[in-house]
């Protein structure tokens, strides 16, 4: 059964992961950076999505989950959403990492070039995209109905679809910097490589404890609000109010819903 959820796990993370390279091949046919108001809208879609699928993908399933288990959903839901959060800020605090856009690195201080921390920024957000996705598939594989397959479907084009300018924010601004377009597209593809590697790393320690899969979701879910609240929605308004930030943070939301209904 574990090799059955491994496969399916990286089945959906190789999509996302895929997304992610496909859209920093963009810096082969675009040869200016993304305007601002791009970057914004960019940046609130891709919080939108990671809102409703941390609820309909991640923390609803765990509730679910941790009733069929005869057990009171709070404790695993709530718990291993406030660890997942504190994770993710431990990360933060400790790995070396810029920010697009920023001429301050943060993380603990590391004699890295610029555009291995950039590489790095991205990564730590692209950690729990991978880990719901390949969560989601893993709980697919596990369940004999056909009811979780689709559900783990959207969720996979719900992230392909902000994985896509993703890839291509991380190429393009190294291009504009004098990178070379080959090791530009290197950097962006490389950065949705962490997507397959931590949703089967997930799947292996989810699969190997019984009854931790309630605990994971909702860690998986606590770190990818993590995610949105200290990077994605800041970064999305730059310093100031911003009706396109908040008008794509909606509409990222509203994709997400719609495919999780629709397909789910």
């Amino acid at each position: 059964m574990l090799q059955r959820e491994l496969y399916f796990a990286l089945l959906g993370t190789g999509f996302t992961c895929l997304a992610t390279v496909l859209g920093a091949a963009m810096v082969f046919f675009f040869k200016n950076d993304m305007g601002q108001g791009t970057q914004k809208a960019f940046l609130g879609f891709a919080a939108g999505v990671m809102i409703a699928a941390s609820v309909w993908s991640l923390l609803l399933p765990a509730m679910e989950m941790a009733e069929a288990q005869g057990k009171n959903p709070l404790l695993p839901v709530c718990g291993g959403f406030a660890i997942g959060g504190a994770f993710l800020m431990v990360l933060d605090r400790i790995m070396p990492h810029l920010h697009i856009g920023s001429e301050e690195p943060e993380g603990l201080p590391a004699h890295l070039k610029r555009t291995t921390m950039i590489v790095l920024a991205i990564t730590l957000h692209n950690i729990p995209e991978g880990m719901a996705v390949g969560l989601a598939f893993s709980v697919a594989a596990q369940d004999s109905s056909a009811a979780a397959l689709p559900g783990a479907v959207a969720l996979a084009i719900g992230m392909g679809l902000q994985n896509f300018p993703e890839g291509a924010a991380v190429s393009l601004p190294m291009r504009s910097q004098g990178v070379s377009k080959g090791r530009a597209f290197v950097c962006g593809a490389l950065s949705g490589v962490v997507e397959p590697i931590f949703g089967l790393l997930t799947v292996l320690v989810a699969g190997s404890v019984t009854g931790i899969m309630p605990w994971v979701l909702a860690f998986a879910a606590g770190a990818m609000i993590y995610v949105v609240v200290e990077e994605l929605i800041p970064e999305a308004h730059l310093g100031e109010h911003s009706h396109l930030g908040t008008v794509s943070v909606m509409l990222g939301f509203l994709v997400m819903m719609v495919l999780d209904v629709a397909l789910g």
